[in-house]
Parts: structure tokens; C-alpha cells; sequence
């Protein structure tokens, strides 16, 4: 055995031991989890009461264990200013113009036109350009731009990234397409599917709620962050509108599409023969929502001041509007049982197991429950851009994000875990308890860039996220949940729930936490890792085993 791998097993065995004498309550995670998802907070929406009262109710709980206040102000709260912006009666319209002629359609037709918190009314016309998937990377040797003028065009981008593309990198890659257009001088960015992305998520899925207000955060000068504030205008397109974008064009869309279909397939961009004219009037407001935060200081005085962060988000997506044929009895608020109230309510037993541990962590712990995932990851930004502690103190971080509990789990999946050595610590940590870590299950869903440990990521923090796996019938469980409670009313305490599950889950992550608290070394990246090296080049790395 090496000497590294000694270490690890003695570090687990000592986990193992203190985990054994703690206990997981289902009890206490039903209780937890029946609050937070009571109909009385109205399924916790951004900027309102019910989510207020939620995180009064954390904070609490935090407060009661006797863990430091990590908010504003020697409080638990971490107040956040969000620009609220939406449509409004007027709907805004896409001119496409060529040697088609020219056409226009209306917002949540075969369009759906985006809103710029930056500009909430805009006209832009501009020449289109087609520049294959939008992607960029020096490192995965990819250059959609090149030889292509987009400067004060409006780009046209396929949905994704490259079939073969690793997938977590992909999800990275596309979910910065209105940067890579903004630094190459486009002034608007639309997309069209590719029959996968359709196959993945229909029109129909975009059309549920074409007109949901969007988010951003406000950051303390008062001026609304926007990762790509060049882009002045953005649309999907879809249909007609989409084949009509590419009339007289060299190449049909119909042959792009198939290109893109295969293994290594990547549509090169071109001038495209039509012009583009987006509308958009919309109006705004400001809201505010607490991120809520706490510590359990470490016990050793050389690494107290390192933090491990464990996260989930408090927040939900409210009461669904009303639609034709509702009555007063009709169910609308999305309780949110399991997305997310039980991930927050597993992070609540896993500090009232290390705050009450026989002995303190090494490391201290630091305990987020964020606002505004459901809005775009915000809160967590908002925190990663602006945390309570130096975010070089942050050493790593384990996010919660609708744990399944519907079936017996017996694997885990940690999303990201093939980056840092927080992968096999993970593996290592939960295997006392029978359990394995899987792959990524659902690689198509892009799920390493929605949920809140990427704004981790972001500035350089190895992270992941934890979910149940697909083994012992959670392949179903998952494909059903997905498939129907998912974002509806029907999330709430009358599913089938299994609160052992609950407990295990949350016995799961405190042996996590505690293995990483502990540690000699803290998380690192490995060595030539893409997040790594374009996040935090200067860290030190670890060898992949």
C-alpha cells in the first residue's frame, strides 16, 4: 500500500468511526422537509415571503446548533439585490429578411425572444452570421470564429456542443456562447436546435412558460451583472422562423443538422444571406432575497482558517399562474419537497451531526443555503463573487440539489467528481456504507452547469454535485420524477418518500464533509484538468490516480 493510499484508508477509518457514533434521523429530515415545503411558504419563490420565512427558519436552526453567523453584518443573512425583468403586453417580434423576402414572427410562435436586463426595450437589426456550435477553447482545440466576421452581426449558434464533446466540458462551453460571440464583437446571439438538443428538450417544453420573469443579481454599485453586456439582443428560433434564417444560405439547415448528428460532427460557420431585426419591450423592478450562512469553526488552529463549504439551494419556482379550465381548488404551488427543501434539509442534519460531534472538524465548514438557483444559479454567484470569507480560503465545495428519495439508493453520483481529488475522497468516504459512485447518468442534460457548485467552479473552487443514482430502480425513479413532479405541484410530502433514504443520504454527506475537513492536503485539482487549469492555473494540482 503507498503511503498515499495508507493515509486516505486511515482517514476514512477515523471518518468511519466518529460517523458511527453519530445518528441520522429520518424523523428529523421528514420534520425539516414538511416545513419547508408546507403550503403556507408558497413553494419559497425569489423575493418572496415564503422563502422568507424559509431561510428565517434555517437561520434558526443554524442559530440553535450555536454555528457563527456568516452573513451581512454579523448575521445569517447575505442579502441580495435581484433585477426582476419581463415582457410586457406587447409581445416582441423576429423580422427575417433575404432573398426569401421577408417574414416576422411573435414572440412564443416559432420564436421566443430573450429579455436584456441591461436594455429592457431594444430594436437591433444586424446581418447574420452561422457559426456553428458558438464554441471556443484553445484547450480542447476549438474555434467555431474562425475565419468569420461577426462584428456587429447577430450570430446564429446550434444548440450544445459537438456529439463526442466531453460532457461537462460541453455543458461549460455552451453555457458561455454570449461570451465567446460578445468577444468576437457580435451584437446578438440566436440559437437553433440541433435534432438532438430537440430530441433532449422539445419547442413545446420552451413554450411552457415563454414569459417567466428573468434574473439577474445587482451587484453594491447598483448596476445589474450581465456576463455578456455587448449582446443586446438574443432569440430562439424555431420551424420556419429557423429555416427561414438560413434562406439562400450555401448549406441547408436540414444537412447541418445531420452533420452535427455525428460522433465528432462540427458544422463550420459562414456568412449567412439574410438580416435579422429583434424587439423586445419589457420592464423591470428590484427584489431582494437572503443566501443564508453559517460556520462550525475547525478545531486545528493551522487550518481553521480554510473553509469547506457545503451548499444547497433554499429557494423554489412559487405558484404556478393560473391556467384555462383551473377552479379554486386547483393545485398551484410548487412545494418543492424534493427540489430542494430535502437537500437543504440533509445539510441541516449534517451540521447538527458535526456541531455536535465528540470532536470539532479540522477544518471549518461553512454552510450556504442559496437563493435563486431556480433563477439561474444566483445566489450562489452572487456568494462565489462576493463570499462572506476570502473565496481563497474556500478550499472546496459539496453541493445538495434534489437528492431522490423515492427508492432505496445505493449508489451516489457526484457530478464533477472526475476533476479533483474530491472525487475519490468522495468514493472513499461513502464506501463504509456499501455505496459506489456511478457516472454521470444523463450526460445530454448538462446537469454539471445547473446546479449551484459550478459558481464554485467558476472562481477556481474544485466542487461537485451530489444526487442519488440510477442503480437498485432509481433509473425509473428518476426518468419518472423528470417526467412529472418535476417543477410541478405534485413535488410535495404526499409522494412516497422514503425518510430512511433521507437519513442515509445525509450520513452519506457528513462522512463527505468530515473526510474533507479533515484532511492533510485540502482538495485540489489534477494535473491538466480543463476546469482547473482554466479556473485556478496557478493552484496546486494532484496526480489522477
Amino acid at each position: 500500500m503507498t503511503k498515499f493510499k495508507y493515509c486516505v484508508a486511515l482517514l476514512v477509518a477515523c471518518v468511519a468511526a466518529v460517523a458511527s457514533a453519530q445518528s441520522f434521523s429520518p424523523d428529523r429530515v421528514r420534520g425539516d422537509v414538511t416545513f419547508l415545503s408546507d403550503d403556507l411558504l408558497e413553494g419559497r419563490d425569489t423575493g418572496s415571503r415564503g422563502h422568507e420565512i424559509a431561510a428565517r427558519f434555517v437561520a434558526s436552526r443554524f442559530a440553535a446548533l450555536g454555528l457563527k453567523p456568516a452573513g451581512d453584518n454579523g448575521t445569517y443573512f447575505q442579502r441580495v439585490t435581484f433585477q426582476r425583468t419581463e415582457p410586457t403586453g406587447k409581445p416582441g417580434t423576429v423580422t427575417i429578411s433575404g432573398p426569401g423576402g421577408s417574414r416576422s414572427w411573435n414572440h412564443a410562435t416559432d420564436v421566443i425572444v430573450g429579455v436584456n436586463a441591461l436594455q429592457p426595450n431594444y430594436d437591433v437589426s444586424a446581418p447574420l452570421v452561422f457559426v456553428g456550435f458558438g464554441l471556443e477553447s484553445a484547450a480542447l482545440g476549438i474555434d467555431d470564429y474562425r475565419g468569420l466576421d461577426a462584428r456587429g452581426k447577430i450570430v446564429v449558434a446550434l444548440r450544445g456542443y459537438p456529439n463526442g464533446l466531453p460532457t461537462e466540458e460541453g455543458a461549460h462551453l455552451s453555457a458561455t456562447k454570449d461570451q465567446i460571440a460578445a468577444h468576437h464583437g457580435a451584437i446578438g446571439l440566436i440559437y437553433v436546435d440541433t435534432n438532438r438538443s430537440a430530441k433532449t428538450r422539445p419547442w413545446s417544453v420552451y413554450l411552457r412558460s415563454p414569459n417567466s420573469p428573468s434574473f439577474t443579481w445587482v451587484d453594491p454599485e447598483g448596476k445589474p451583472h450581465v456576463d455578456a453586456p455587448a449582446i443586446r439582443a438574443s432569440a430562439s428560433l424555431h420551424g420556419p422562423a429557423a429555416e427561414a434564417a438560413f434562406a439562400g444560405a450555401t448549406r441547408s439547415l436540414a444537412a447541418i443538422r445531420a452533420e452535427a448528428d455525428r460522433v465528432g460532427g462540427r458544422p463550420k460557420g459562414f456568412p449567412l444571406k439574410t438580416t435579422v431585426r429583434i424587439t423586445k419591450e419589457a420592464k423591470t423592478e428590484r427584489v431582494t432575497s437572503p443566501n443564508v450562512a453559517a460556520i462550525l469553526p475547525g478545531s486545528d488552529p493551522s487550518l481553521a482558517s480554510q473553509y469547506v463549504v457545503l451548499s444547497a439551494h433554499l429557494d423554489h419556482i412559487g405558484i404556478t399562474p393560473p391556467k384555462p379550465g383551473d377552479t379554486a381548488q386547483t393545485d398551484r404551488i410548487n412545494n418543492g419537497a424534493l427540489d430542494n427543501a430535502a437537500g437543504v434539509s440533509t445539510m441541516l442534519e449534517v451540521a447538527r451531526a458535526a456541531a455536535t460531534a465528540p470532536q470539532r472538524a479540522r477544518r471549518s465548514i461553512l454552510f450556504v443555503a442559496s437563493t435563486g438557483e431556480e433563477k439561474g444559479l444566483l445566489g450562489a454567484d452572487y456568494f462565489a463573487e462576493h463570499p462572506t470569507v476570502p473565496i481563497a480560503s474556500i478550499v472546496g465545495n459539496v453541493d445538495l440539489d434534489m437528492p431522490l428519495l423515492l427508492y432505496h439508493f445505493t449508489d451516489l453520483v457526484a457530478f464533477g467528481a472526475d476533476h479533483s481529488t474530491i472525487g475519490p475522497l468522495t468514493a472513499s468516504a461513502v464506501a463504509p456504507m456499501g455505496l459506489k459512485l456511478s457516472p454521470d447518468p444523463m450526460p445530454e442534460e448538462g446537469i454539471f452547469t445547473r446546479s449551484d457548485h459550478y459558481m464554485f467552479v467558476r472562481q477556481g473552487v474544485p466542487a461537485v454535485f451530489l444526487a442519488t443514482g440510477f442503480a437498485n430502480g432509481g433509473a425509473e425513479q428518476w426518468h419518472k420524477f423528470l417526467a412529472g413532479n418535476y417543477h410541478h405541484p405534485g413535488d410535495d410530502v404526499s409522494q412516497p418518500i422514503d425518510w430512511e433514504s433521507g437519513a442515509r443520504f445525509a450520513e452519506a454527506n457528513y462522512r463527505i464533509m468530515m473526510a474533507m475537513a479533515d484532511a492533510d492536503a485540502p482538495p485540489m485539482w489534477f494535473k491538466g484538468d480543463f476546469f482547473g487549469d482554466a479556473f485556478a492555473p496557478n493552484a496546486p494540482r494532484a496526480a489522477k490516480k
